[in-house]
């Protein structure tokens, strides 16, 4: 079968998409283009001469990501359920590192539960993943009402099943499954209610995502488009066929949908796409000048500088920083502990330390891009929608800390340490009452204490007269947002002590606003 469909007719929906613009329309970049002119070379000294980071992005702080897919039918261990499935002797990490020897969990788990894989594959879920339930209407409304300012539905992910009107695959949302632009309906809503719109791409990773035995459908010919066209090699290379075919995908994907926002997973960054990077860098940049609007392209750098420092949004999976990074970056997480797609054993992680994350990010200069995932019939849990909506209260009393702030000559003080990197989440402990967290706007600087300080006081030792940071302060009055108590302070050598905070109003991060 051939891989690409041959069509000159854009999807209706592409056309909608397009007529509706977004905020960012109006952040158009220094230089004016035509069609045949391209400021952006596809080498990285064209790149890193002209590309600068979007003030936009910077400034909007939160964004939400969403991980909806066929894995959502079985529902089982996460989105990674498709690979491990056929894992019958091994358990290989994405790296393609050996993990563990016998049968993973999910191969027993789907053999028990569908039956053989070589007769129930994972393709057989995508005629059963209906979505039903599916309203864009109602998911961008949630995601507005928690404070977002961006959307990043994922268009496809490994699995190779694209959640839009491909030009280039038949296994698409479209032709299959819920027989709706998934995509292009979620861009006409969100940018309908003004927001920001993106799309992540995890495609670079199907071609080494299945594995590949007589015995499964993996290595049946004539499913080759959704399982990629490898062989059974763990170790091939990937193909320049796969590479041209992931390239016509990502191009169909820019140029139907205008992404304001492109997102990629890991395996971009492996050796065997290193002549597309700057090709896709170069491609994107351009059209986002065509179309009159700067757009934000991210990448993990995952074990490596892929895209070379100041070419592109950095992006860390599940981990922080330590401290200010002054270009612009961004975390990616989930509400769920062990799942970025729904799961029947989904545990969610609380509002109280997704807020705490998103102050800890915003003051070293970063964005969250926090994930939900949405059952097979297009509903979002409650308990996910719960969270969302506790942010979103809490956002609208202590957004004016966040939204459009820089970060500050330090990021904060305390005794909690942030650990470094990707997937390093696991290893932070909760923040305490002494750790304080800064950002700025204008003659305003943002104390934003974890937790409710004992005895209703605090002292902020950054800001003391004998620190390198406070000794020029002239504080004139401080404010704790959403409450009306009557704060005294005294500005001390040893710090600025607040007095008399009141009773504790509120069950997540307070922030006191400091007029200089």
């Amino acid at each position: 079968m051939s891989y690409f469909k041959k069509s000159l007719i854009l999807p209706f929906f592409s056309l909608l998409i397009l007529s509706c613009g977004s905020k960012t329309d109006k952040k158009t970049a220094d230089v004016s283009t035509t069609d045949s002119v391209k400021l952006y070379e596809p080498n990285w000294e064209s790149i890193k001469k002209n590309y600068k980071d979007p003030e936009w992005f910077n400034q909007k702080k939160f964004g939400i990501f969403i991980h909806w897919g066929a894995y959502a039918v079985p529902a089982h261990g996460s989105e990674w359920y498709p690979r491990r499935m056929y894992m019958d002797t091994a358990t290989f990490t994405a790296q393609l590192k050996h993990q563990k020897d016998g049968p993973n969990e999910t191969f027993l788990y789907h053999k028990k539960t569908y039956g053989d894989q070589k007769e129930f594959g994972y393709k057989d879920f995508i005629p059963m993943f209906k979505a039903e339930k599916f309203n864009p209407e109602e998911w961008i409304s949630l995601f507005k009402k928690s404070g977002a300012k961006y959307v990043v539905p994922v268009a496809d992910h490994h699995d190779g099943f694209a959640m839009y009107k491909s030009n280039t695959t038949r296994w698409n949302a479209v032709d299959m499954g819920p027989k709706r632009d998934v995509l292009g309906e979620l861009f006409i809503e969100g940018r309908k209610q003004g927001m920001i719109m993106g799309a992540s791409s995890h495609y670079a990773f199907n071609w080494s995502f299945y594995n590949k035995k007589n015995h499964f459908d993996t290595s049946d010919p004539q499913y080759s488009d959704l399982y990629s066209p490898k062989g059974q090699d763990l170790n091939e290379p990937v193909s320049e066929e796969f590479k041209e075919m992931w390239w016509a995908r990502t191009k169909d994907l820019i140029d139907n949908y205008q992404p304001d926002i492109l997102w990629f997973d890991f395996y971009l960054d492996i050796p065997d796409y290193a002549d597309y990077r700057p090709k896709l860098a170069a491609y994107y940049y351009n059209k986002g000048i065509e179309w009159n609007k700067e757009v934000v392209l991210q990448d993990k750098n995952f074990s490596h500088e892929a895209f070379p420092e100041g070419t592109v949004i950095y992006d860390l999976e599940r981990g922080k920083l330590p401290g200010i990074r002054k270009l612009p970056w961004q975390t990616d997480t989930s509400i769920g502990k062990n799942s970025w797609c729904y799961v029947t054993n989904w545990e969610s992680k609380t509002a109280n330390s997704l807020i705490d994350d998103l102050v800890d990010i915003v003051s070293k200069n970063g964005n969250l891009l926090l994930n939900v995932g949405p059952k097979a019939d297009g509903t979002i849990p409650d308990d996910q929608q719960e969270i969302l909506m506790q942010m979103g209260d809490w956002l609208a009393v202590n957004g004016e800390a966040i939204y459009d702030t820089k970060y500050w000559n330090i990021f904060g003080e305390g005794p909690t340490e942030v650990k470094k990197g990707h997937h390093s989440e696991g290893q932070n402990k909760e923040f305490t009452g002494q750790d304080i967290r800064f950002t700025h706007k204008e003659n305003k600087l943002y104390a934003i204490m974890m937790a409710w300080p004992k005895n209703g006081k605090v002292t902020i030792e950054s800001l003391g007269k004998n620190s390198e940071f406070g000794k020029d302060l002239n504080v004139k009055s401080i404010r704790l947002l959403g409450n009306d108590v009557k704060i005294t302070f005294d500005h001390l050598d040893n710090g600025l002590t607040v007095n008399n905070l009141g009773e504790k109003s509120g069950d997540f991060a307070h922030v006191l606003e400091i007029q200089l």
